[in-house]
């Protein structure tokens, strides 16, 4: 049984499921009637109208209807697209057992404890006929598929057979005069519209349920005596053929499958039974723990059944339909029904070739399962679950594959999985060794190989090589050598494909795609919600594959997207262009022709093909909001253009690719405020000065013109700004034009008109203007501001700008790879030679489409008639009347008229780019400012995480290594760099690596000052030299391998005497805690320092242990520092005088977490000894040993790197690369 969908609910008495979409109706003990999508595995719509429990449920086969019945004697009719009962039929005096709708008339059944069945009409929603006889409740009652029959079972111990014939003429055929007499007739005296046709007696207790065979004259029953009994019948009597016993409770429901020879009951026993036609036995048993089975349905087209119980229902397949299939080649071999068949690609030629044998057994799914095919020696595997797992070995006879019918004997074993893994050797698992025994064609165990894991299925992995599944990894393990060659985690894998070159391999679960390469390195997931069933990979090394209800596609990066939708599941066996085979449930194979545009357009972008993407957009119908969102999400806004006609979208892509002419285009058509705001932004940022005005002329934003016309020097219009702010009667717009104009005059002027007369006197007398200062004062009299006493003024002139009017030299925006080849779509080849002869200098940033766009008319912007008296000669500073040739109308760029005869040279490589290009040494790129490259390559080589104590020193690099030129007041300073080992005779053209304000000598230095420091204990002095060093490590460059030992040495050092330094300023810390204080100066002991300090911190951990009573431990102490020879005698006196005291009485009074006999690292952090043997993380960088639970944190030693961070090393040297 394979459980396709499982809910829990109430008690499940109704279940109907839709005959065309993957819908099923429950109706539950509660009053709930529930519409679940069994596929999706989702709970679509809940109706909840009746009172009590619903026990009939039942689609209409083609309108969005369906009725249900219930403990309320109410029969409703809903429509589930409306999410509403329509109308209610009432009637019946007692609960309702079952409904159904009629396949062809507006007729429904329905069966009821009023001991009747009643017939309506939906359409009419009247009752059209009562059908009395049975006297006891009426347990269920449904029409036959074909002909005009009802059977119904009642707990009266029979089951009736009705025929309804007179109902359907009276129905169907005209009303004339002599039936309306009849009909009179009937209705006075009780109709004759339904008859009963045969009562079937032999049930001993209540018959529960009743049903026709689809297409036979059968009648299987179910009942309280737990039986379940066949029935034939003819034109005029029925019988009974069988009985079938085996339930141990009450049978609740029972029916024909309708694909099989094959019965289906079940029971309160809490188990469902298969029962087979012919043989009339038992098949198969399914039961359930707590849980008593009520109602049976089955689907009317696909082979699915459902089971409703008392904690909710299932949706299940007896038998798998996948057919076993292998593909080689050109050729597909594959079985169905009891034959291999074989299917050739090319010719669409499908034979049948052998017939194999179907194993006498009765149990269900014993069909094929997998299949492999081995070319050379044209043989086939085939495996089946067949007494827990076998094999069939058949080789095809050379002439076979034309006749298909002569019978072979098939070499057997037992094993569940069985593939070929070379020509004529094939590999069996064996589940309980958990081994894999490899044979040869004779069926003879050649090898026998244990494997790496446990087991449960083998797949081919390339000659000699088997792809082992368990529960939730896979392996690829090679048979010759006996070693793994591959290991991936995965969820539980159903089926392996492999590309066609063996490269990369799809493992297919449930609900998931892994793509991995053939060591299985993992390359991308993809997460499913509905069930993959199949895949093949195409020539291009996309993966297709299919769910239930979609073809779609996986790309090597892991993006996928949906080809086409699927009424049916299929399972696809070869891609070839765009044309799919593959199999259907049927076994019947087929061809579909899919528009593979799409992904291969996704395909070229993401592999760089950009030839391919030009021809694509110019022949294919790629459109679509998702295809635009696709290329803006990846990159490729000026790809996405070509595709977009709405100038909105238009727009924002032309901003996000730096298109300034489309965007201004689109600007143009669009005409909207924000737009032309937004245009104006991006002209800046590429330096397009004329589009930047422009944009500005058009949302009359005066403010932005003036600031623009003063950064770019242009006087004479900001002299027309000043104008038309006193025109708009602006003051402010006018004194911020007169400031930005350095025209004092003005500024006097405008103060004065708008009466700040003080303002106006001090801007006359500091800028010297005496006459007007004379004047204003006269008028101010004694209220004349005094200027301020000892203060220099100095003028408020603008600056004068470094490039006067034009353009700024133009940001460079690449052209897009797609940019030139589209637009020279049907020009000549020689075009595209021009264009790229002049096409460095940016010229894609020009205005073409708009004429004089270049110096738009700013008068154009205000009203008519209010700038009139101004024109007085430029005419409104119109600058179109040039008299230029006609090539000239469009210019390429955007250069001054005077620059034309100059062409500047091509800038060289920067330095700095020169230097991060050439090397992988961090302090170098931080030197030539590419911090970012500096970090990434310190986090790759020491893991490194934390840069804050790094920033000044890259600040350092990165100015030492450059200098600085003036070269005259109004230019930008030049910035050169300077190199490491330069000198006079080297090559002008040769770029050496960067000069380093940090080296190895310097490190040798502070090193020895550390040394002092600790000696004289000044221990914070001290750290802090120490920590510098090992901050200043990774950016230190050295020559030749023996330095490069030197530095690792340095750093071995260094970070034993921050731990210790660390440790000892703690513990002077901590005043109340004299057992840990005991410990963090024993540990210190165990620090690789230098003799001197070794003594000390002997001396100081003996003193301290001693003065706590700690005789024991303060001996040990003593002695090793008596081992050192003492050069300073009074150190040797005390640890005498140590030894003598404590030889009286050897105890210690607190117990120490210190076991000196055990050698032991300590961990940088918690300060705990790690003993030998213990698990510990080491700091990739400073090598600090921690406690695993440090793993992840920062350093505390270094600061810098995490701890167990993954990381290639110390890279110091160049000659560390060559």
């Amino acid at each position: 049984m394979l459980t396709k969908f499982e809910t829990k609910s109430n008690r499940v008495k109704g279940l109907s499921f839709h005959s065309k979409r993957p819908w099923i109706l429950a109706s539950l003990h509660s009053g709930v009637i529930q519409l679940w999508d069994y596929r999706m595995g989702t709970l679509i719509d809940r109706f909840d109208e009746h009172d009590g429990p619903v026990r009939g449920v039942h689609f209409h086969k083609s309108q969005p209807l369906f009725v249900s019945g219930g403990d309320d004697y109410k029969i409703k009719v809903w429509n589930y697209k409306l999410h509403r009962c329509l109308f209610t039929l009432l009637g019946h005096l007692d609960y309702i057992r079952t409904v159904q709708f009629h396949h062809e008339y507006p007729w429904i059944v329905s069966a009821s404890d009023d001991q009747t069945i009643r017939i309506w009409n939906w359409q009419s929603r009247t009752c059209i006929s009562v059908l009395t006889g049975h006297n006891h409740y009426v347990m269920c009652a449904s029409f036959h598929l074909k002909e005009d029959l009802v059977v119904s079972a009642s707990l009266d111990q029979t089951v009736r057979v009705w025929d309804i014939g007179a109902l359907r003429k009276k129905t169907v055929s005209p009303a004339d005069d002599i039936l309306r007499l009849s009909q009179m007739n009937t209705d006075l005296f009780g109709g004759v519209d339904a008859v009963v046709k045969y009562v079937l007696e032999g049930h001993d207790r209540g018959v529960n349920w009743a049903a026709f065979h689809p297409t036979l004259p059968l009648i299987v029953s179910g009942a309280d005596d737990r039986q379940v009994k066949l029935w034939r019948m003819n034109d005029t009597k029925a019988w009974e053929v069988d009985t079938l016993r085996g339930h141990m409770n009450n049978v609740s429901c029972v029916m024909f499958h309708a694909k099989q020879d094959i019965i289906v009951s079940n029971s309160e026993d809490k188990s469902i039974r298969v029962w087979d036609v012919t043989k009339r036995t038992g098949v198969q048993t399914f039961r359930r723990e707590h849980d008593r089975f009520w109602i049976l349905a089955s689907h009317p087209e696909m082979n699915l059944l459902a089971a409703g119980h008392d904690s909710g229902m299932i949706v299940f397949k007896l038998e798998r339909e996948r057919p076993a299939f292998a593909v080689s080649g050109d050729s597909l071999f594959y079985t169905k029904d009891r034959f291999l068949r074989f299917y050739e690609f090319s010719t669409q030629r499908d034979t049948q070739v052998i017939p194999i044998r179907r194993p006498g057994s009765t149990s269900l799914n014993q069909s094929p399962r997998t299949l492999s095919y081995s070319p050379t020696e044209n043989a086939v595997l085939i495996c089946s679950d067949v007494d827990g797992g076998s094999y069939e070995l058949y080789v095809i006879p050379k002439d076979s594959i034309a006749r298909g019918d002569s019978l072979q004997d098939a070499k057997k074993g037992a094993g569940g999985s069985a593939v070929f893994v070379a020509r004529n050797r094939f590999a069996v698992l064996d589940k309980s060794n958990n081994q894999v025994l490899v044979k040869n064609l004779k069926n003879e165990i050649v090898k026998k190989s244990g494997l790496p894991i446990a087991a449960d299925a083998v797949f081919y992995a390339g000659t000699g090589n088997l792809l082992c599944r368990a529960e939730d990894r896979v392996v690829i393990f090679d048979l010759q050598q006996r070693i793994v060659l591959g290991d991936l985690q995965t969820p539980f894998i159903k089926y392996v494909v492999w590309s066609n070159d063996m490269e990369s391999v799809a493992l297919l679960s449930k609900h998931a795609i892994i793509i991995a390469n053939k060591k299985l390195v993992h390359q991308c997931t993809l997460h499913e919600t509905i069930r993959v069933k199949s895949g093949a990979w195409d020539d291009n090394g996309v993966f297709i594959y299919t769910t239930l209800n979609h073809i779609k596609y996986c790309l090597p990066n892991g993006d996928s997207g949906i080809i086409r939708t699927l009424d049916v599941p299929i399972y696809i066996t070869k891609v070839s262009g765009n044309t799919i085979f593959c199999l259907d449930r049927d076994g019947k194979s087929r061809s579909i022709v899919i528009d593979a545009t799409e992904y291969i357009f996704k395909l070229s972008l993401l592999k760089k093909r950009y030839d391919h993407v030009m021809s694509m957009i110019r022949n294919s119908q790629l459109c679509g909001e998702a295809m635009i969102a696709y290329l803006q999400q990846k990159g490729f806004p000026d790809v996405a253009l070509h595709f977009v006609k709405d100038e909105r979208t238009r727009f924002n892509l032309a901003i996000e690719s730096g298109n300034i002419q489309i965007a201004v285009a689109s600007a143009t058509a669009i005409d909207e405020k924000d737009y032309w705001y937004r245009l104006g932004v991006e002209a800046l940022r590429q330096g397009n000065a004329g589009i930047v005005e422009y944009a500005y002329q058009r949302t009359k934003n005066f403010e932005r013109l003036s600031f623009l016309y003063l950064i770019t020097g242009n006087n004479e219009k900001l002299s027309k700004m000043l104008k038309i702010a006193e025109v708009k009667n602006d003051v402010m717009g006018q004194f911020h034009n007169a400031l930005y104009l350095g025209d004092v005059r003005e500024r006097v002027k405008i103060l004065e008109n708008v009466g700040h007369l003080p303002l106006a006197y001090i801007t006359a007398s500091v800028h010297g203007l005496q006459d007007v200062a004379e004047r204003l004062a006269a008028e101010l009299g004694d209220n004349a501001p005094a200027l301020p006493e000892g203060k220099t003024a100095s003028l408020l002139m603008p600056p004068p700008p470094v490039i006067c009017s034009g353009d700024w030299p133009l940001l460079r925006v690449m052209k897009g790879i797609f940019e030139g080849g589209l637009d020279n779509v049907g020009r000549g080849a020689a075009d595209e030679d021009d264009e790229a002869a002049d096409g460095d200098w940016g010229e894609e940033l020009d205005v073409v489409d708009v004429d004089g766009l270049q110096n738009g008319d700013v008068t154009a912007i205000l009203e008519d008639g209010e700038v009139a008296e101004e024109n007085e000669e430029e005419g409104g500073w119109d600058l179109e009347d040039l008299e230029l040739p006609p090539e000239a109308d469009t210019p390429k760029a955007s250069t001054n008229a005077r620059s034309s005869v100059f062409v500047a040279p091509t800038p060289g490589m920067p330095v700095s780019q020169i230097w991060t290009q050439r090397s992988s040494l961090a302090a170098e790129h931080a030197a030539a400012g590419n911090f970012d490259t500096a970090m990434r390559l310190l986090s790759r080589q020491l893991g490194i995480k934390n840069f804050a104590p790094l920033r000044p020193m890259f600040l350092d690099l990165h100015t030492g290594s450059h200098t600085y030129l003036r070269a005259f007041s109004s230019a930008p300073v030049i910035s050169l760099a300077v190199e490491r080992g330069w000198n006079e005779s080297a090559s002008p053209n040769v770029r050496g690596p960067p000069a380093l304000v940090f080296n190895f000598s310097q490190l040798e230095e502070k090193l020895k000052a550390g040394y002092k420091a600790t000696t004289t204990g000044k221990f914070t002095e001290a750290l802090r030299l120490f920590v510098s060093i090992l901050h200043t490590i990774p950016l230190v460059v050295v020559e030749s391998r023996r330095e490069v030992d030197e530095v690792k040495e340095l750093i071995i050092i260094v970070k034993e005497y921050v731990l210790g330094l660390q440790m000892e300023l703690k513990r002077r810390e901590i005043k109340d805690n004299p057992v840990r204080q005991q410990e963090l100066a024993a540990y210190f002991t165990h620090c690789n320092l230098q003799l001197p300090h070794l003594r000390l911190a002997l001396l100081n951990a003996m003193t301290v242990c001693y003065k706590t009573k700690n005789l024991a431990t303060a001996t040990n102490f003593a002695r090793r520092l008596l081992e050192t020879n003492p050069t300073v005698e009074n150190q040797a006196k005390t640890a005498r005088q140590v030894l003598q005291a404590a030889e009286r009485n050897m105890t210690d009074v607190s117990q120490l977490n210190y076991d000196f006999r055990n050698p032991f690292v300590i961990c940088g952090a918690t300060y705990v000894p790690i003993y030998r043997g213990q698990k510990d993380v080491s700091c990739p960088f400073c090598s600090s040993r921690f406690v695993p639970s440090q793993e992840g944190q920062l350093c505390t030693v270094c600061d810098l790197a995490v701890v167990g961070a993954d990381a290639s090393g110390l890279l110091c040297s160049p000659s560390q690369i060559r």
